[in-house]
Formats: C-alpha cells, sequence, structure tokens
C-alpha cells in the first residue's frame, strides 16, 4: 500500500485529506507544520506528499527546498488555496501544483497518475 504524507496547518483540510485519501486506499499519515514533517519523512518513509504553502515556522516553500535537497524523486504535490503562488519560482521543484477545492478529483487523479496508478 502506497503511503501518502499530507502536511497543512489545517486540522480540517488534514482530516479531510485522511480520509478521501485512505478511501482511495492509500496509508495517509499527517503532519501540521514542515518541521514535523520532515521528522515523520524520515520515520514513515511516504511515497508521496502533498504540502500547503503558507504554514507557520516553515512554509511550504522552504520544506520543499529541504525536501529535494534530502530526497530528489520523492513526488510532491502542491495543494494550497493560493493559485498565485504557481509563479513562484520556488515551488517549481515540487512534481505537481493543485489549487485546494471542495473536489479532490484532481488531486486524486495526481496522485494516481504520480504513484504510477493512472493516466
Amino acid at each position: 500500500m502506497k503511503r501518502i504524507l499530507v502536511v497543512d496547518d489545517e486540522d480540517s483540510i488534514r482530516l479531510l485529506l485522511r480520509d478521501e485519501l485512505t478511501e482511495a486506499g492509500y496509508e495517509v499519515i499527517t503532519a501540521s507544520n514542515g518541521e514535523e514533517a520532515l521528522a515523520l519523512i524520515e520515520q514513515s518513509k511516504p511515497d508521496l506528499i502533498t504540502l500547503d504553502i503558507k504554514m507557520p515556522h516553515m512554509d511550504g516553500a522552504e520544506f520543499l527546498r529541504r525536501i529535494r535537497q534530502i530526497h530528489r524523486d520523492l513526488p510532491v504535490v502542491i495543494f494550497t488555496a493560493y493559485d498565485d503562488f504557481r509563479q513562484d519560482f520556488r515551488l517549481w521543484a515540487s512534481d505537481v501544483f493543485v489549487t485546494k477545492s471542495s473536489d479532490l478529483g484532481e488531486l486524486k487523479q495526481r496522485i494516481s497518475h504520480l504513484l504510477g496508478n493512472g493516466p
């Protein structure tokens, strides 16, 4: 079973993604900030990360920079409410950029594709 690490400072988003992605057949672990996520990566060895941008302590761009130094091939999906960050060159190291929506269809499709399960 593929393991996904959801990194988001909003409890409701973490719970929603955990439930939806678990239902889709993934094992899901969550972190509320970048520092917590960095520790979890070494412990749990996720196959993919979903990452919010605006978070306290360490924003998504800094987390992405740090993770790329260690794990260049670990797929990272930016999942944010702020579409204007799409132009931020610091986030170009991610594999996919998805704007948050109540419809998680696009996110699930992108995850499936990155994990080799879909078109």
